[in-house]
């Protein structure tokens, strides 16, 4: 017997090039098959999907995941019930002195599975910016032991780069991020931003699979000249980097997007999600996605960015749904029209779809709903933003005390309001 069966969705596999109606069968936390007409006398519990789309479990690549004990943290259980996201990757907040932190209290009792990128900085991301003023705290030996320790929740190495956090560093604190990550043989991410180091500063020390993130913000002046890429990014296209959209709360530009698009980079779409973006402009994966797709991406493009190759990327096995691959299942609404999504500039493009999560399984198990904490002090909120959160809340707990089951959920899980987008 199966344990559970999803009947009649469009499955779309950007791993297997599948796209079409399929049903999705379960067993043991693992796909056991997916295929057309599958009997469901052969399953405990069967859901119809008809009508709606069946992607693998999405995977954000760029996430800061530790809530309470640094300044970006937010809690993933609040968001992934109603994402679709069941693959979280922490970029940074942890360096030497805090990983078994993250791990025992964040991805250990996660519901789904966490990974993390080690920052260069010991310190991690506990405070806004500036990890990298004091090198003292970019112990590589002590980062190499540590990710020898924490084995396969560290799949690389994280560095801000930008004049707030180097200060009068410059190179410094990359030049030791390239080195943990040749030493600890994963692939580094570097963030980008207000320079200097600009992005011809950056370039020497990436390679072939490291990861350029915030790779369509608009404030970086070397990566997009007069709607044109630059050399260096050219070159840094040319070489195998990974772009990887990183969107936050100030780092995802049209402009940018469109350029790269056309000059054929191919971005990885990440939230950059931490406790002040999730109230706007990210939101969330989902919304971003939408974004992507404003921009030009299709939607085989755009899903293929947030599942197979943000997972090959860390070298995950995630964002699938083959036989046989852990039955992390994302399940979607999806309305074709014209729905305006905003960059953290104020440009607007429309997006050709709106995709809702109705349904996440994480090995299988459908998320309970789980309603999201009130922003700490530190988060500066517009008085629309905290009314839409406050209501979005609400919303959630009435809906949990409404039902006897979370897999009698069959509506969309609740969106952010006009008032938030």
């Amino acid at each position: 017997m199966w344990d559970l069966l999803l009947r009649g969705g469009r499955v779309i596999d950007p791993d297997s090039g599948r796209d079409g109606t399929a049903d999705v069968a379960v067993r043991a936390g693992r796909i056991a098959a997916v295929a057309p007409a599958l009997p469901a006398t052969e399953a405990a519990r069967t859901v119809d999907a008809t009508g709606r789309l069946v992607l693998p479990g999405l995977v954000d690549l760029h996430t800061h995941l530790w809530h309470g004990a640094t300044y970006w943290g937010l809690d993933p259980v609040a968001l992934a019930w109603r994402t679709g996201v069941t693959t979280w990757v922490d970029a940074g907040s942890a360096g030497a002195y805090a990983m078994d932190g993250l791990r025992r209290t964040v991805a250990e009792p996660a519901p789904f599975r966490v990974h993390a990128l080690i920052n260069v900085s010991g310190l991690g991301l506990v405070g806004r910016t500036g990890e990298h003023h004091v090198l003292d705290n970019l112990d590589v030996d002590a980062a190499v032991a540590v990710a020898a320790q924490q084995g396969d929740l560290v799949r690389g190495v994280k560095a801000r780069i930008d004049r707030h956090t180097v200060g009068e560093h410059g190179v410094e604190p990359l030049r030791r991020a390239a080195l943990l990550a040749r030493r600890i043989e994963r692939p580094l991410m570097v963030h980008i931003g207000y320079g200097p180091p600009g992005l011809a500063d950056v370039e020497p020390f990436l390679d072939e699979g490291d990861i350029l993130t915030h790779c369509a913000t608009g404030v970086a002046p070397d990566l997009v000249v007069d709607g044109r890429p630059t050399d260096a990014l050219k070159r840094l296209r040319d070489s195998g980097v990974v772009f990887d959209l990183g969107h936050g709360s100030g780092a995802f530009d049209f402009d940018v997007l469109e350029a790269e698009l056309a000059a054929g980079v191919a971005p990885v779409v990440s939230t950059d999600l931490h406790i002040r973006s999730v109230y706007g402009p990210a939101f969330d994966l989902p919304t971003v996605m939408g974004k992507a797709m404003a921009a030009g991406m299709d939607l085989t493009r755009t899903i293929a960015a947030v599942t197979v190759r943000p997972a090959r990327a860390l070298g995950l096995d995630a964002g699938t749904l083959a036989v046989g691959a852990r039955a992390d299942i994302a399940v979607f609404d999806m309305e074709e029209g014209a729905f305006p999504t905003v960059d953290v500039h104020g440009g607007v493009r429309d997006a050709p779809l709106r995709l809702t999560n109705t349904a996440t399984y994480a090995a299988g198990r459908l998320l309970e709903p789980h309603a999201a904490q009130a922003p700490p002090v530190w988060v500066p909120l517009s008085d629309a933003q905290r009314r839409a959160e406050d209501e979005r809340r609400a919303r959630v707990r009435a809906s949990v005390q409404h039902l006897d089951r979370p897999e009698d959920f069959d509506e969309p899980f609740p969106r952010p309001t006009g008032a938030q987008r």
